[in-house]
């Protein structure tokens, strides 16, 4: 078992959002004394069902704890957003505290205002970070199955397999269909697929619209669905205007390596160091792994990625409140020289002393002009982000 980075609060209520799969359910039970606390199992149909019908029974049973129980834990919540409001109160009206689970912010957003507003702090759970992996880390490993904790109760290549694939159609059968997040599920699972294709690129939606066979509005809304369910999250443009970084389209980042290679059908296909697939999904490991890390470390910090309208990018652009803009350059190459950090260096002088970085697999520390070159790993320490 491993130990997670995140910390749940133990003197206030607080929400745990994550993907299905990341482990909260393990967390929470882990972090607190199953002799000191309630659980409900939204997960079980029969106790979904019970306070789907009659929530208020939620009162009843916290009103007949002993005053040795302080948590109530509640698993999956947005299964029955009707609880938030019981849980509002009770949080209002009793000394007992609450901790609320959900895979899924979309059917919460209207009904946990009052909660989100300092009621109850918030907290998102990811997949296993490198550093919480430790020994058990392998790179190519985690490129091809990515880190959802049940790989690594896995050993064999087909029983990964068949977990991935089961994951992506858990996902459009309980969160999707089940939910009715949207009413026509066959263009939604053609989308699954060709988003996953284009992850780690800018999305255009006119050539996603037209590959799925919806319009671009309705692509939008597929994307939203896909962050609201905690299933990728948007990496918006860089700009010093605010206004301008609203009228260039973002990229988009599963949140794991295995799902998205389940969803988009290659988790069979072999992975070769020094191909174009390999460098697009070592450039997506990083690229999570620093998004979610900084969100467990800094939640201040803001991550963009930056293109000119001359084509040259920057793979990942981070602002941190006091200190320097982070620039990135992510490759996956074993060795790097001047050739790999030309575009990187010719924006250093647009910003007030960055950092900027080039982060791939090579294992000598380097300088190069105002670049520093370093394995990623070393990457990761050198940002705050792992011992």
């Amino acid at each position: 078992m491993f130990e997670r980075f995140l910390q749940l609060p133990r003197g206030h209520s607080c929400f745990l959002f994550g993907a299905r799969g990341t482990g909260k359910t393990t967390v929470i039970k882990r972090a607190f004394d199953p002799d000191a606390s309630l659980y409900v199992d939204l997960l079980d149909p029969e106790t979904e069902d019970s306070y789907r019908r009659t929530p208020g029974r939620l009162e009843s049973e916290v009103a007949a704890l002993p005053a040795s129980v302080r948590w109530v834990l509640i698993d999956e919540v947005q299964r029955t957003p009707r609880l938030l409001d019981v849980t509002h109160r009770l949080i209002e009206n009793t000394d007992k505290r609450f901790v609320l689970t959900g895979s899924s912010a979309r059917k919460l957003k209207r009904g946990a205002s009052n909660l989100l507003a300092g009621r109850a702090f918030v907290h998102h759970l990811f997949p296993l970070t490198e550093p919480e992996l430790r020994d058990a880390f392998v790179l190519e490993d985690a490129l091809r199955w990515g880190t959802l904790p049940k790989i690594y109760s896995l050993a064999d290549d087909a029983d990964k397999t068949a977990y991935l694939r089961a994951y992506a159609l858990t996902y459009l059968k309980e969160e999707i269909a089940a939910e009715q997040v949207t009413r026509r599920l066959d263009p939604f699972r053609e989308f699954l697929e060709v988003a996953a294709q284009a992850n780690g690129t800018i999305v255009n939606y006119a050539n996603i619209a037209r590959d799925v066979g919806v319009d671009p509005k309705t692509v939008v809304s597929y994307f939203q669905i896909l962050e609201d369910t905690l299933i990728g999250f948007h990496l918006p443009a860089y700009h010093r205007s605010i206004r301008k970084q609203q009228r260039t389209n973002p990229k988009f980042y599963f949140f794991d390596v295995g799902v998205k290679r389940a969803l988009e059908r290659t988790l069979e296909l072999p992975i070769h160091g020094g191909t174009y697939e390999f460098g697009k999904l070592f450039e997506h490991f990083v690229v999570t792994q620093i998004a979610h890390l900084a969100r467990y470390r800094y939640p201040d910090w803001r991550l963009f990625h930056l293109r000119t309208g001359a084509g040259a990018e920057i793979d990942l652009l981070i602002e941190r409140p006091g200190l320097p803009t982070v620039l990135i350059e992510i490759k996956s190459a074993e060795r790097v020289d001047e050739r790999d950090t030309r575009i990187l260096e010719g924006f250093t002088g647009d910003f007030d002393r960055p950092l900027a970085l080039c982060i791939s697999r090579e294992a000598t520390r380097m300088r190069v002009g105002g670049v520093v070159c370093l394995h990623w790993r070393d990457a990761l320490r050198e940002l705050g982000l792992a011992e």
